[in-house]
């Protein structure tokens, strides 16, 4: 199950690259939407994929056989972080959309010739 995840991960970053180095605004922000899930999954594999494994000890359980509650809990995080990030980014470039009339980064960067 490791080595699906991990490809799983592999193909998410790879997208999330390719959509942040696009030209287009709204390309960028699903790419940092991406990277963010496949982060959140990297976090979750590394943690281990004990299936029914209980977070916590108890009587007659062994160490080794219980599921670490950290990675979880970073991962809440993580998703929390991500979304603020991503609905800020959002508003950002919903207000240069408003001021500039487009979303491409190249025709941003041509409007401060113009004064």
């Amino acid at each position: 199950m490791e080595i699906i995840m991990a490809i799983v991960i592999g193909i998410l970053f790879a997208a999330a690259i390719y959509l942040i180095l696009s030209k287009s605004l709204l390309r960028i922000i699903i790419g940092t939407g991406l990277i963010s899930h496949g982060a959140h999954l990297l976090l979750l594999t590394m943690g281990g994929l004990n299936g029914k494994a209980p977070p916590v000890l108890a009587e007659g359980i062994l160490s080794s056989h219980y599921a670490d509650p950290l990675p979880q809990a970073l991962i809440l995080t993580a998703i929390v972080i991500s979304f603020g990030v991503t609905a800020f980014i959002l508003v950002v470039t919903y207000r240069a959309y408003q001021e500039l009339g487009t979303d491409s980064v190249e025709m941003m960067k041509g409007t401060d010739d113009d004064e």
